[in-house]
């Protein structure tokens, strides 16, 4: 066989996706080789100028490719209410619902002491220097409800509260749509102690 350096280096950058694996890699660069070369390329130059031109929103730490995203400069979001995320796709998401009008910070991860993640590595005093800026009255937790999470919520809650600033969590509980008997017993217990 051919010295295929090339396509093992396009196997090897795939398999960098979370979830793909050598097998799903290697059907990926051979599909896209085989069948889709000019899909190839246009992945290629998208991922080009998305790594060249994406930074951080100056305000919020989202991505965009301004020096504040979309978001923040919009005029019609209500400055008051600040919703701390773990990431830009945690942003997107509740984006997507259409039901928050607020601002937002992105952490761009969580504390995790066992993997050397601590409050500098997620910005939490520029979270509290932001939560802090006299129109902010009320900060939304909104990170993931893994032990992670809710120890950087936790973190977060402690830390604005000496500040005088009022923080909520998002609720949890029993998923909309779904049946009481396939629901996980912690999620009952916490939809039982969250009721309204």
């Amino acid at each position: 066989m051919a010295d295929l350096g090339s396509v093992d280096a396009l196997i090897d950058a795939l398999r960098r996706l979370p979830g793909v694996g050598a097998k799903s890699a290697s059907r990926m660069a051979f599909h896209l080789l085989q069948h889709d070369r000019p899909g190839a390329q246009l992945l290629s130059q998208a991922l080009h100028r998305a790594s060249t031109s994406v930074r951080h929103c100056a305000r919020c730490h989202t991505f965009t490719e301004a020096e504040i995203c979309p978001v923040c400069s919009d005029p019609e979001r209500d400055a008051t209410r600040l919703c701390v995320v773990e990431t830009p796709a945690d942003q997107a998401a509740l984006e997507r619902t259409g039901a928050y009008r607020g601002l937002y910070f992105v952490l761009m991860g969580r504390l995790s002491p066992l993997d050397g993640i601590g409050p500098k590595d997620i910005g939490l005093q520029q979270l509290f220097d932001r939560a802090a800026d006299g129109i902010t009255e009320e900060v939304i937790l909104a990170t993931n409800f893994t032990a992670e999470g809710e120890a950087t919520a936790h973190v977060v809650s402690e830390g604005l509260k000496t500040r005088g600033l009022r923080t909520t969590r998002l609720s949890r509980g029993v998923p909309v749509g779904s049946e009481l008997e396939y629901v996980d017993l912690g999620t009952i217990a916490h939809a039982l102690a969250d009721r309204r």
